[in-house]
């Protein structure tokens, strides 16, 4: 979050120093820029058509997707029904989709347009400025992850979550993990259009491997070991069976492990290697 920014002449701004830790009317201030700022790109989402599509409708495509190809697979062992395994699945897809590949094209979008260089003139933090922009995707997925709940109690007779501090923590570990890696991967993406490409391995990876499209019990022991390791595989673990119930105390604790570490290493990579200048 520290990256010099360059100046017109070509020298180098100095690195912003740490904030400090904010005082009880500091912590209202800081409040209300992330209110101010969050709502700005609540609007933006919402005039971006593409985004909005994908944000609302391709998840639902994807749920069919996968109950279709669950449908071929056998479960039995599993303790997973076709719709429990589907719906916890829709909630990994909105993960990827919604919240990773839409922050993505919108960290890149703000840089290229240098609306991150200018805002970090003023008294707005690097850490509300990237918060802030999180914000509306995340908010949104909060609402869809609530929405497919809902669905299968409706629809699918599905019970409420059976571990909801598991479920909770899931989407927690998971909201906070997926903006950290989209900011991230904005550090590698020149613009707008190649965020289409380096979205892409996390995206495969994580439908194919980590339990969205396939749960990992029907993978060979060895292989599903592997796939434990892979950065969304601790939140779906977390979310299908905080809300399906079932996890066992060795799969918990290497699930929390797992998200916890890929989460702080992406929070990390973000503090080292955010740009908030244009690539060029």
């Amino acid at each position: 979050m520290t990256t010099p920014t360059a100046l017109a002449d070509g020298r180098t701004a100095p690195e912003r120093s740490p904030s400090p830790s904010p005082s009880p009317s500091g912590w209202s201030a800081s409040l209300r820029r992330l209110n101010a700022l969050a709502r700005a790109e609540l609007i933006l989402l919402i005039r971006n058509r593409s985004a909005i599509f994908v944000a609302l409708v391709l998840p639902i495509v994807m749920i069919f997707s996968i109950r279709a190809s669950l449908e071929q697979i056998d479960l039995a062992g599993t303790g997973l029904s076709v719709a429990g395994a589907a719906l916890t699945g829709g909630i990994g897809i909105v993960l990827v989709q919604v919240v990773y590949m839409n922050l993505v094209t919108g960290y890149v979008t703000r840089r290229e347009e240098l609306v991150l260089k200018r805002l970090r003139t003023g008294e707005v933090t690097d850490r509300e400025i990237l918060i802030s922009t999180a914000l509306p995707s995340v908010a949104l997925a909060v609402l869809q992850s609530v929405l497919l709940v809902v669905a299968g109690a409706i629809a699918f007779d599905l019970s409420a979550p059976k571990r909801p501090e598991l479920f909770l923590l899931g989407l927690l570990v998971g909201f906070v993990m997926m903006s950290a890696l989209a900011a991230a991967t904005s550090a590698v993406t020149r613009t707008v259009q190649t965020s289409q490409l380096t979205t892409l391995p996390l995206f495969f990876v994580s439908l194919f491997a980590s339990g969205i499209f396939v749960p990992l019990d029907v993978f060979p022991d060895k292989l599903a070991a592997v796939f434990e390791l892979l950065p969304l595989t601790g939140v779906m673990t977390l979310v299908r069976h905080g809300w399906l119930g079932g996890v066992e105390g060795g799969d918990l604790v290497t699930a929390v492990v797992a998200a916890l570490a890929w989460t702080v290493f992406a929070v990390f990579a973000v503090r080292r290697w955010f740009r908030w200048d244009p690539r060029g």
